[in-house]
């Protein structure tokens, strides 16, 4: 009988590792959670767990150089208060290492996601060096990274969805910056989010590899900001292939008409797909915009959906 029992035990707790557990974490610069720094919480994450760990941050400026190593997979970070709930560092691509070199673009990133499956919500990521360059508030690597309800500060080079085979999506977010603020490689989507225009630049530098069907798409979201009127751009192509598409988007008076930008160099215009569906607001002229953009019919649009763009990701 007591083999029996041990056996069943044996099997529960077997059955109970393979589900996985939900773990959680709380992170409290106060000292009343579980650590005072994020980082401390991410190391304390088991590598390649198959269960979630959530990880609740309290309200508090957390000024570290965070890393999520791909052996720290599911990962969810949870802010008290998007406004409240701050992850900041200082770092820009000019700034030296201990050998004099430029850290780079890459380098100068507040926050680095390589492992799979992370989502955030209701958290600010922010790179507060300042107008000074290159100098990235995030840089997401992994597959299947979600953002909702963030904010991400900066001002050129603020998100940098690097990862070539990367799905990411962002809920209701707030991105913010000058030249180029959300560049990259990933397949990215932006739903309802709101991207402002501070000074004047570029609002996307994607570099989507050859042979992807999608780069950007930005669903029903909000471009506007405070740089003055026509002095922004929806985007210009990194590299070649660059593809970006906005669907229902309102745009304000910071669009410039002509819309898109080749990068100085004409043969990008065969090469980019850059479109547009039912854009509106003031800087939403249609009739004004390079020739070798396009406006999508109802039928082309209808493509352009979470679950087409993203593939197999169930969410």
């Amino acid at each position: 009988m007591k083999r029996m029992l041990a056996a069943c035990f044996l099997l529960v707790a077997i059955s109970s590792m393979a589900l996985g557990q939900t773990k959680k974490i709380t992170v409290s610069k106060d000292g009343k959670g579980d650590y005072k720094t994020v980082q401390e919480a991410i190391n304390a994450v088991s590598d390649l767990s198959n269960a979630e760990t959530i990880i609740y941050i309290k309200k508090g400026v957390y000024k570290e150089k965070l890393r999520l190593p791909e052996t720290k997979t599911k990962v969810h970070f949870v802010g008290e208060s998007v406004d409240g709930t701050i992850l900041t560092y200082d770092d820009y691509a000019a700034k030296k290492d201990s050998a004099g070199q430029n850290i780079g673009t890459s380098g100068s990133s507040s926050f680095f996601v390589f492992g799979n499956d992370f989502t955030a919500e209701n958290i600010t990521f922010e790179n507060s060096s300042g107008p000074v360059g290159q100098a990235v508030a995030v840089r997401v690597t992994g597959d299947r990274e979600k953002f909702i309800n963030c904010r991400f500060l900066g001002f050129q080079d603020t998100l940098y969805t690097h990862g070539d085979n990367s799905r990411q999506y962002y809920y209701k977010c707030y991105i913010e910056g000058t030249v180029d603020f959300i560049f990259g490689a990933a397949t990215a989507v932006f739903d309802s989010c709101t991207l402002y225009a501070k000074n004047g630049g570029y609002y996307t530098a994607a570099s989507t590899p050859e042979g992807k069907k999608f780069g950007y798409v930005f669903l029903n979201c909000k471009l506007t900001g405070n740089a003055p009127g026509g002095s922004f751009l929806l985007g210009r192509p990194w590299r070649p292939f660059a593809k970006v598409v906005y669907i229902n988007c309102f745009m304000d008076q910071q669009v410039r008409p002509q819309g898109w930008d080749n990068w100085g160099k004409a043969d990008n215009e065969k090469t980019t797909f850059y479109a547009e569906y039912k854009s509106y607001g003031p800087g939403a002229a249609s009739d004004k915009r390079v020739g070798w953009s396009h406006q999508l019919s109802a039928q082309d649009a209808s493509q352009y959906t979470v679950s087409n763009i993203l593939g197999d990701w169930k969410f």
